[in-house]
């Protein structure tokens, strides 16, 4: 099973996928998180880069080659091996994050993202991506408030750093793929308290685990 998370910056994807992590091995799934960019040791590289502050003349077309790259090395060393192992699999953030950051906030062709995505993908897509909504405005707040109280690195703030007219097509690119991708996507309120939220998520988890099996039995018994 390959479950993604996607939302703006401050929508509590590390804190739910702790959660979700709890949750699957409750259910007696082996589970493995990771994330993107850097989720093995050249992607670490490669996000350092993305997310320096620093790099604020970054080019658009650099920054969605290295995310690729990122994805590329991420696919082929970490996903399709432990999907292929029958683990299930927590992602933060995957390719919808690219279409919409590079995409719609940037500006770049969407179907050259596509390809891109085609090319290094083969195939691979997730089996539920798990959409934190909430404004920009609230959003960016949280990640502020995090990074002061030291939870969160000063290192990687390039993206929170950009303008909330930014921030605002990345979510409306976000709520968009949700809507051309109903049967993937689940989108949760991530402004409501974090127990809450929690348990939304749980519950979806619990009605696409069961409704996972029943397709199985179905087929098993054709």
């Amino acid at each position: 099973m390959f479950i993604t998370l996607e939302g703006i910056e401050g929508s509590g994807k590390t804190t739910q996928i702790k959660n979700i992590v709890t949750f699957l091995e409750s259910k007696g799934y082996d589970c493995i998180t990771t994330r993107e960019p850097g989720g093995t040791a050249i992607g670490g590289k490669i996000r350092a880069i993305l997310l320096d502050p620093g790099n604020n003349d970054l080019d658009p077309l650099t920054e969605l080659l290295l995310y690729e790259a990122d994805r590329a090395q991420h696919v082929s060393s970490i996903l399709k091996p432990l999907l292929c192992d029958g683990k299930a699999v927590v992602c933060d953030r995957f390719y919808d994050a690219t279409t919409v950051y590079q995409g719609f906030a940037r500006g770049l062709d969407i179907e050259l993202i596509q390809e891109l995505h085609n090319l290094v993908l083969k195939g691979l897509k997730p089996d539920i991506t798990i959409l934190l909504d909430l404004t920009p405005e609230v959003g960016l707040e949280r990640a502020w408030r995090q990074i002061k109280s030291g939870t969160r690195t000063h290192c990687e703030t390039r993206f929170e750093k950009e303008a909330l007219v930014f921030h605002d097509k990345v979510r409306a690119g976000y709520l968009e793929l949700a809507r051309r991708e109903p049967e993937r996507f689940r989108v949760i309120d991530a402004a409501k308290d974090k127990d809450q939220v929690q348990k939304e998520i749980i519950k979806t988890l619990s009605f696409f685990i069961r409704s996972q099996k029943t397709a199985d039995q179905q087929t098993g018994s054709v």
